[in-house]
């Protein structure tokens, strides 16, 4: 994994801390994912059409369905 990586979490994320946020940090052919409160922990990378497929069902709505 490159060093140059730009991580950046949501915006709806908040400061104040609690709950755990994602950072993803672009490439063309990768998304890579990670903690944000463990960013030397270990990440997980995506190809873009996975993370956007992701991206627009988590904005749906439908994750509060049981996927089946």
């Amino acid at each position: 994994m490159s060093a140059a990586l730009k991580w950046f979490k949501s915006s709806y994320s908040g400061e104040e801390g609690g709950s755990t946020c994602v950072e993803i940090a672009v490439q063309p052919t990768t998304v890579h994912i990670r903690d944000s409160k463990n960013p030397h922990g270990p990440t997980l990378t995506v190809d873009p059409g996975s993370w956007a497929a992701f991206a627009a069902f988590v904005g749906s709505g439908d994750e509060q369905r049981s996927i089946q």
